[in-house]
């Protein structure tokens, strides 16, 4: 195995190691790989693994070959701890730190190989370390080796990206060729080297649990018969570190032998404990090895023969609709299980029981899903944006999916750490040299760049609490909410609370301090009031506002709620950093008060001030309703005088519209000319223009919009001038012609003068009998072609005659009227000659006429 992978190196300096658990892959390679003339004198081997504790046993187990102290030719970089000095020339490191490496120096000076371990599992940080190392070292690093080591991998799919990232000349014996791209004729696959290791038989036991058993019970009632079944240690797979204690509890509760030790191993559990369990059992005694997935790869657990499988494992997955990765509990792989049956055969024969029938094991995926394809995906859109190249131009296994790229792209942005065209901004780009998720590190360098002295470490001890496990012990569904109760505890060292999990909290604490020395960050007092505001800057997006009931809509649009009897079911404002997803109405678990001046700090020009004008009916007059909106929160609503401009004009036209002109004040003036223009048109046509009511509502805009300028109530519409407006509608030509043809009086042959009314379509005149005396010629208007219909009118203004031919009145029956109105007003006089008569004096003209 180690020749075959010693030949790859040389020679292309691409290789894949495909070889199960315990065949020495991880500890033993890279040993053997030191005196290759390759490894130029300083260079180091760099040996990515997916988890601290892994990273940690790595080296450890390789120092005891060496018969030395980790740190010497082999030490470890994890995200808490760093054993590296001047002689070290294997260093194993987890994720992210590589990628960070990557980022600051991307030809990797003064490493030689780079040794990804684990690469089947496809973990998000995976996948992007080895598409940055093929990109680097098709671009600057030829001489770069990339060893990808596998235990079930689909290898040739593996071996073709590695191959098409290769150049000529890589093992240093010639000069570099051009970078083959992926695809490209005479593109070679990298070398695959498979080994099967010791691997001894081992007997499958299928053992699925009666219907309705509980998890943990059934899980220890197996664990139990394997110790009665089988000898040797056994090593036991469940998918959380909850489902640990439970079945802990259970076998403790039941019928343990009093030989058989209890030993827990996850990755939250302090270094002694995780010892503890990975050591070898004293004589005479056993052990059972609760464990996760940790496991079932990269550790090795002495003394195991026998194997307990859940058949379960927790897989974090995206969800779109709340924008939450979930660790989501689900049956594990048939490649995963497979490898877990694998651990009972290390040293010799062993038993796997399976807690699921033989059936159900054919219906199982034969792989993991890969992370790139159902996580939050906001962490590695930064790395490429920090790396500055498309996604689609990188080489990796699995091409994110478009979409949910597309998604965090958006939450980047929110979050400013990119620009509208895609770029890291210097806030994004200081966010992606912390350790946390984009949201996470966006509190952290708001908290380090805030004025407040407290919000720095404020914003450290978030993280934590968010970041690690709760650090309150019980049923979720009996916990508080309130983060802020979370960050004293693990902010104030003196702070205490009756749940507090004292090793989850234990852990926060030494992550919020790592965070803090990374962001240089003084360990100052905690400021609880803080929490709301500076969780807001990490999420944005999940600022709610209280309804009623408990009950909060998000900023997104979905609902959610929180126990009535917590304290924060009062608050106006939250901020949630983790809730249940639901179909209509998600539980908050985690959140912080917010006051509303901080959450539109937080949300920048997210705020939408809306002003909506409204026509009041009980005021009648038109009013501005403004509202102030962050997503699908109404903030405030205010209500006040409409402003003037473009849009009250519309609406005060709006109002002329429903009120078909009935809002405007007619003066005598403008009702008059409107009738003589409606006259005109009538008799004459255009180019008088149409006055009535649907000619002037269909041109509202040409002839009163000009004069509503400034305007901005019902008040001011009606001190339009609107005489002006119409007679401003009649051609500059026909101005004096309006006067001629529709004049507004007529002067009568006796020197009198008639008010002419036009409303009815005819000019029309009402006047007493008298003032009609002398009048010879009867009065018309339109150039004398159109007679005016003339009411006459007794001494008391009441009408005794109607006509349009005023000399034929005086010779008809006017004589009728004489003799029925003479004795009734004698005062007055009624001469046989009207025709004649000269009409009485004003002075003695009398109210009616």
């Amino acid at each position: 195995m180690v020749d075959d992978v010693r030949r790859a190196l040389r020679g292309p300096g691409v290789a894949v190691l495909q070889a199960p658990p315990g065949a020495g892959k991880t500890t033993v390679v890279p040993l053997r790989l030191l005196d290759e003339p390759w490894l130029g004198r300083g260079e180091r081997i760099v040996v990515l693994e997916p988890r601290r504790l892994a990273a940690r046993a790595a080296a450890s187990r390789m120092s005891v070959l060496l018969g030395e102290d980790v740190g010497g030719t082999v030490g470890y970089r994890t995200r808490d701890e760093r054993r590296v000095g001047p002689a070290t020339r294997i260093e194993v490191l987890t994720e992210g730190i590589l990628t960070r490496r990557l980022q600051r120096d991307p030809a990797l000076e003064g490493t030689a190989l780079v040794v990804l371990d684990e690469v089947h599992e496809r973990n998000l940080q995976t996948d992007l370390a080895l598409a940055l190392a093929l990109d680097a070292r098709r671009g600057l690093r030829p001489d770069l080796r990339l060893l990808a080591m596998s235990a079930t991998l689909d290898t040739d799919r593996l071996a073709a990206l590695l191959g098409g990232g290769e150049r000529d000349g890589a093992d240093g014996g010639g000069e570099p060729g051009e970078p083959g791209e992926r695809g490209e004729r005479g593109d070679r696959p990298a070398p695959v080297v498979r080994s099967d290791g010791r691997q001894h038989p081992v007997t499958i036991r299928w053992a699925p649990p009666p219907p309705r058993t509980r998890p943990a019970e059934a899980a220890a009632a197996t664990i139990l018969r394997a110790l009665r079944e089988q000898d040797g240690d056994v090593l036991v797979f469940l998918p959380g570190a909850g489902e640990i204690r439970r079945t802990e509890a259970a076998l403790r509760g039941g019928a343990l032998p009093a030989h058989v030790d209890i030993r827990p191993l996850f990755g939250a559990l302090s270094r002694d404990e995780q010892d503890a369990a990975l050591a070898p059992s004293p004589p005479g005694r056993r052990r059972v090895v609760l464990a996760t997935d940790i496991a079932e790869t990269s550790l090795t657990v002495p003394g195991t023969t026998v194997v307990v499988d859940a058949g379960l494992a927790r897989t974090p997955r995206h969800d779109a609709r709340t924008g939450l990765t979930r660790l989501v509990t689900g049956p594990a792989s048939k490649a995963s299980t497979d490898q877990r049956a694998g651990r009972a055969g290390r040293t010799e024969p062993g038993t796997a029981y399976r807690m699921w029938s033989k059936l159900e094991h054919a219906a199982r995926r034969s792989f993991a899903e890969p992370e790139i394809r159902t996580v939050d995906l906001a962490g590695l859109a930064l790395e490429l944006a920090v790396w500055g190249a498309d996604p689609a131009e990188l080489p990796f296994l699995d091409p994110p999916p478009e979409a949910a790229l597309t998604d965090a792209r958006e939450v980047l942005r929110a979050l400013g750490a990119l620009d509208e065209e895609g770029r890291p901004t210097a806030l994004g780009r200081s966010m992606a040299e912390l350790p946390l998720h984009p949201r996470l590190a966006r509190i952290v360098a708001g908290g380090a760049a805030s004025a407040r002295p407290a919000d720095g470490w404020t914003a450290c001890a978030i993280a934590a609490a968010l970041e690690e496990r709760d650090v309150l012990r019980g049923r979720p569904d009996e916990l508080p909410v309130d983060l802020a109760l979370r960050v004293r505890l693990v902010a104030d060292r003196t702070a205490s609370h009756p749940q507090a999990d004292r090793a989850a909290l234990a852990a926060a604490r030494r992550r919020a301090g790592d965070i803090a020395r990374r962001a240089a960050i003084s360990t100052t007092d905690v400021d609880e009031e803080a929490c709301g505001r500076l969780l807001a800057l990490g999420y944005p997006d999940r600022v709610a506002q209280a309804r009623s009931g408990a009950r909060f809509r998000l900023r997104s649009g979905g609902g959610a709620w929180v126990p009535a009897g917590d304290p924060l079911a009062a608050e106006p404002f939250l901020v949630v950093a983790d809730l249940d997803a639901a179909r209509k109405e998600s539980r908050v678990r985690l959140a912080a008060a917010l006051h509303e001046a901080d959450a539109v700090d937080a949300a920048g020009m997210d705020v939408d001030e809306t002003a909506m004008l409204l026509w009041d009916g009980e005021r009648d007059d038109l009013r501005a309703l403004t509202t102030r909106r962050l997503g699908d929160l109404l903030l405030s609503t205010t209500e006040g005088p409409a402003p003037a401009g473009p849009a009250t004009t519309e609406a005060l036209l709006e109002r002329v519209r429903d009120t078909r002109l009935a809002v405007l004040r007619w003066s005598d003036a403008a009702t008059s000319l409107r009738a003589r223009l409606a006259f005109l048109r009538a008799n004459f046509g255009e180019p008088w223009p149409d006055v009535s009511d649907n000619a002037l509502l269909a041109d509202l805009d040409a002839w009163l919009a000009p004069r509503l300028a400034g305007t901005t109530s019902r008040r001011d519409l009606q001190r339009v001038d609107l005489a002006g407006a119409l007679r401003a509608r009649v051609p500059g030509r026909l101005q004096r012609d309006l006067d001629e043809l529709a004049p507004s009086t007529v002067r009568l042959g006796n020197g009198r003068t008639l008010t002419l009314a036009y409303g009815g379509g005819t000019p029309a005149a009402s006047a007493r009998v008298q003032d009609l005396f002398g009048t010879t010629t009867h009065p018309s208007v339109a150039r004398g072609t159109v007679p005016v219909v003339v009411t006459l009118l007794s001494p008391a203004g009441r009408p005794v005659q109607i006509t349009s031919d005023l000399p034929g009145f005086w010779s008809g029956t006017y004589r009728d009227v004489c003799k029925e109105l003479a004795g009734r007003y004698p005062r007055h006089a009624w001469p046989d000659d009207p025709a004649t008569a000269r009409p009485p004096n004003r002075s003695s003209r009398r109210p009616g006429r």
